[in-house]
């Protein structure tokens, strides 16, 4: 198999999007369309990436990080003109294969890619132009095909015959260009453009320019008429997101994952789900999470680049980039913020939140209580209305509690802090010392009753 590279053109500014962001950057799914292309690409077995940037290129490139080569459309002058800022990356991978893809096409998926590769290789094509036909094409180049359902010409939506406009065929703006052949038919580009008198360089008329010299230009019709789809505004990218979201969930159902309704359920392309899991209406699933099985998420929880176990029920739960382990159940109404590991078994209640904090195996947290910038171990009761007191103002210090400890209702923990093994906090407490093991700490002024105090004072217009 020869040679493979892939040029993702991502230079355009996104005017209808109405966003100061590169289009490219406008999230489908929570996750950047740029993004969801070059998956494709590395996953239909591309791993030679040249990215044409342009509008806010800085911060585009910020976002790839350094993983891909990227070259810098300074004039935005069309497709051909985006391609011809990257001849070098070209000659580099001369001889071989080139995809030439639009950054702003998320639901290109990697069987498209490979086969029209497969496709484009097995026929010595000069050019392999995607296809799709839909049920809409305006807006879209048409393809023309002649007599013998060979490629005659790619025809823009402008230029159109109204014959040609009810072509359904179109053209998804992904190509596999033979590299050699791409490079002479830029020059022949920019001839067209002088002649026609262009505002802009065209990559159709590479096409164009292919069949003129009787190579093999093909148009190759991809079995995924959602390739070709793209977004320019906000209506548009509403529609890619809903056709996202209804693929990825028809994917998690046929591989056993419950959802019974699917009102208000969002869940990113990564997002991994064990079987028999159920996933409850208004749940929004994000980033790399990986769920378990026989778990119950939400309603109306919100987990990112989480790791939940099996077994785990999530009721009404906010959860962020932390782990919680098997046959745990937290919420309703709970918060999991980033860098906690609940541990297996763990029961949290009603107003719960942790926050960077180690919750050992079968501990208790009831309700109403905030556990922060702490370290639990197993088997601990903590009562309602508890509170580790972290912040002292100018830094943050651990609490620390040993297993089997009891905490009492409305107990602070004042950090740094530790409760031993086997201890009890009693109701009311505030713990500013070290509670060694097998210890009862009590910390609170002693009850003081005055009798008839409410007789010599005015009673209020309820009392009377």
């Amino acid at each position: 198999m020869s040679k493979k590279c892939a040029l993702i053109l991502a230079a355009g500014e996104g005017r209808r999007m109405k966003t100061s962001k590169p289009k490219v950057l406008a999230e489908v799914l929570f996750k950047p369309m740029i993004d969801w292309v070059t998956d494709a690409v590395k996953e239909g077995g591309v791993d030679e990436i040249c990215v044409v940037t342009g509008h806010c290129y800085e911060e585009l490139e910020a976002h790839l990080g350094g993983k891909y080569k990227t070259v810098v459309q300074q004039e935005l002058l069309g497709t051909g003109h985006a391609v011809m800022q990257a001849k070098e990356f070209i000659k580099a991978n001369t001889p071989g294969n080139i995809l030439i893809i639009n950054g702003d096409a998320p639901l290109i998926d990697a069987k498209t890619i490979s086969t029209a590769f497969e496709y484009h290789e097995s026929h010595k094509n000069a050019v392999t132009i995607i296809s799709a036909k839909i049920d809409n094409p305006f807006g879209y180049g048409r393809v023309v095909r002649n007599k013998d359902k060979c490629l005659k010409k790619i025809v823009e939506e402008n230029d159109a015959t109204n014959a040609e406009k009810m072509i359904n065929e179109v053209n998804s703006g992904a190509y596999w260009f033979n590299c050699s052949v791409l490079l002479e038919a830029l020059e022949g580009i920019v001839e067209m453009h002088d002649k026609k008198q262009q505002a802009e360089y065209y990559l159709t008329d590479a096409v164009e320019v292919i069949l003129e010299k009787n190579l093999n230009a093909v148009a190759y019709e991809a079995g995924n008429p959602d390739a070709v789809l793209g977004a320019n505004d906000r209506a548009q990218l509403q529609l890619l997101n809903e056709i996202a979201r209804k693929k990825v969930m028809r994917e998690h159902l046929l591989n056993g994952v419950s959802i019974p309704c699917a009102d208000g359920v969002m869940i990113s392309p990564n997002v991994k789900i064990g079987n028999e899991t159920e996933i409850l209406p208004g749940t929004i699933i994000k980033g790399d999470t990986v769920i378990g099985e026989n778990c119950v998420i939400g309603p109306n929880s919100f987990i990112e680049n989480s790791v939940v176990g099996n077994g785990v029920t999530l009721n009404n739960t906010q959860c962020y980039s932390s782990t919680v382990k098997d046959n745990t159940s937290i919420g309703p109404f709970a918060r999991v913020r980033p860098d906690c590991v609940i541990g297996e078994g763990v029961k949290a209640g009603n107003f719960v939140e942790f926050k960077n904090a180690n919750i050992g195996d079968r501990t208790s947290v009831s309700h109403l209580t905030y556990i922060g910038d702490a370290d639990f171990g197993s088997d601990i009761n903590v009562g309602c209305g508890c509170a580790t007191v972290n912040y002292n103002g100018k830094e943050k210090n651990r609490t620390k509690v040993d297993d089997h400890a009891f905490i009492g209702c409305s107990t602070y923990l004042v950090a740094p802090v530790s409760v031993g093994k086997n201890s009890y906090t009693a109701a009311g407490s505030v713990i500013t010392e070290d509670v060694p093991d097998n210890a009862l700490a009590i910390a609170r002024s002693r009850q003081t009753i005055k009798k008839d105090w409410i007789s010599k004072k005015k009673p209020y217009k309820w009392q009377k």
